[in-house]
C-alpha cells in the first residue's frame, strides 16, 4: 500500500512541463484525475489523467475536489501554491496525511530575478481579488513591491490608483508570462503607462516615487489622516493608548465605541498578522469607520454596529481590549466576567464620573492608572501661550 496521499498540488509555471521537478512528473503520471484553470491545463497537452477544470469562482471548485477524495488526484496551481496561490485554501479542507505538495518557481523570484531586486528587501503582495488600496502603507517613495494582478485591466487601475493617491511618477515594470517562452518585460510610469495590449498572467514590479502622502510607520499617525466628525482619539493619546495596548503578531483586538476607527486602524497597521473588531453605536460613524479602514489599507477591520456589552456577544475572543466610548459599571462587569485571563484591557476616561469608574477598578484590579496632559502652543493675543487640553485618565491591566 503506498503512502502517498491521494492529493497532489503541483506548482506550475508558465514553461509547462519543461519546468517541473521529477516528483511532479511522476505525480501527473500516476494521477487519475488533474484538475486546473484551463490556462494550466492547456500548458499540459499531452496528460493521460482525466483533466477537469476548475470553475469560477475559486471556492466552487472545493466541493467537487472534495468528492474525488480516495483517488489519485493532482490539482495544479500557479508556481508557489502557498505564496498567494491556492494551496492554503485547498489544505485547510484536508487532514494533513491527505495531501502533499511540490512547490515550482514562484513568481515574486522570476520577478525579482529579473528585475535584479533583493527580494527580502521588496515588499510582495498578491491582488488578485484583493483592493488596490492595500498597497497604501507601502507607498513611499523608493520603496520597491512585486505585485500580482488579475489582468491587464488591473495593471491600468493600478496605474490610476498611483496617479489619484499622488505616485504618478512609480516606474511599473509590466512582467508577463514569466519562465515561458512568451515572457515579456516593459517599463511604464504611472502617469502615462504608454500600453494597453498586456497578457496575462502578469505582475508588476513597483518602484514607488511622487508627493503622496505616506503613512509613518508608527502609531500616532497625524489626525487628519482619517476622516472624522470630532469622534476621535487624538493623535498624541493615540500613540500612548497603543503602547498600553501592544500589539502583538497574531493577536485581535476589541475597539468599543469606534469613533473614527483610528485605534483599530493603527492596531492593524502595525503587523499584517493583527486583526481587529471595531464596535460602533451610531450608524453613520461605522460606515465612516469602513470608509478610513479601507483607504487606509486594512479593509480586513471588522466593523459591528451596535451597543456593547451586548454587540460583543459571539465575537472572536480577544487578546486585548479597548474602551473609547460607552465606559460604565455595567460594561466593566460584563468585561470582567466573561474576558480570559491574560487579556489587556486599556480605557481612557474624559470625565470625573468615568475617572472614579476607573479609579475604583484599579483599586480593585490593579494594573496602572496614568493621568495625561498636554498642551500646545497657541497664539495669545499677540504673542504665544499654552493652550491645555481636556486631561486624560488612562486605566491598563492586565486581567
Amino acid at each position: 500500500m503506498s503512502d502517498t496521499p491521494w492529493l497532489t498540488i503541483v506548482g506550475l509555471g508558465e514553461d509547462g512541463l519543461d519546468g517541473l521537478s521529477t516528483a511532479s512528473r511522476k505525480a501527473l503520471q500516476a494521477a487519475e484525475i488533474v484538475m486546473g484553470a484551463k490556462r494550466h491545463l492547456e500548458l499540459l497537452p499531452d496528460l493521460a489523467a482525466e483533466c477537469v477544470v476548475w470553475p469560477v469562482p475559486f471556492a466552487d471548485g472545493l466541493p467537487r475536489l472534495l468528492a474525488l477524495r480516495g483517488r489519485a488526484v493532482v490539482v495544479l496551481a500557479s508556481g508557489d501554491p502557498f505564496w498567494f496561490g491556492a494551496g492554503s485554501s485547498i489544505a485547510r479542507q484536508l487532514d494533513a496525511d491527505e495531501w502533499r505538495a511540490l512547490p515550482g518557481v514562484s513568481v515574486f523570484s522570476l520577478a525579482a530575478a529579473r528585475l535584479g531586486w533583493a527580494l527580502e528587501r521588496t515588499v510582495t503582495l498578491g491582488l488578485h481579488a484583493a483592493p488596490l488600496t492595500r498597497l497604501q502603507p507601502y507607498l513611499a517613495p523608493g520603496q520597491r513591491v512585486i505585485v500580482l494582478l488579475r489582468d491587464g485591466a488591473a495593471v491600468a487601475a493600478l496605474a490610476a490608483h498611483l496617479r489619484e493617491t499622488g505616485f504618478s511618477d512609480s516606474i511599473l515594470h509590466v512582467c508577463e508570462r514569466l519562465g515561458g517562452p512568451r515572457e515579456r518585460l516593459r517599463a511604464g510610469v504611472a502617469a502615462n503607462p504608454g500600453f494597453d495590449d498586456i497578457a496575462h498572467p502578469v505582475c508588476i514590479g513597483l518602484e514607488v516615487g511622487g508627493a503622496g502622502r505616506t503613512l509613518p510607520l508608527v502609531a500616532g499617525r497625524p489626525d487628519d489622516t482619517f476622516e472624522s466628525d470630532g469622534q476621535i482619539t487624538k493623535a498624541p493619546m493615540r500613540a500612548l493608548t497603543l503602547a498600553a495596548l501592544a500589539p502583538r503578531a497574531g493577536e485581535h483586538l476589541w475597539d468599543i465605541g469606534g469613533g473614527s476607527g483610528a485605534v483599530a486602524i493603527e492596531w492593524l497597521l502595525a503587523h499584517p498578522g493583527l486583526s481587529a473588531t471595531s464596535i460602533e453605536p451610531r450608524a453613520d460613524r461605522a460606515e465612516r469607520i469602513r470608509r478610513n479602514a479601507d483607504r487606509l489599507g486594512v479593509d480586513r477591520l471588522d466593523i459591528r454596529q451596535g451597543h456593547a456589552p451586548a454587540a460583543l456577544d459571539g465575537l472572536r475572543t480577544p487578546n486585548a481590549v479597548f474602551i473609547g466610548g460607552g465606559l460604565s459599571e455595567t460594561m466593566l462587569t460584563w468585561l470582567r466576567a466573561r474576558l480570559t485571563p491574560g487579556t489587556r484591557l486599556v480605557a481612557n476616561a474624559v470625565t470625573l464620573e468615568s475617572e472614579a469608574l476607573l479609579a475604583a477598578a484599579q483599586a480593585e484590579l490593579g494594573g496602572m492608572l496614568t493621568r495625561i496632559e498636554l498642551a500646545q502652543a497657541a497664539p495669545l493675543g499677540g504673542k504665544r501661550g499654552w493652550k491645555a487640553a481636556y486631561p486624560l485618565v488612562q486605566w491598563s491591566v492586565t486581567l
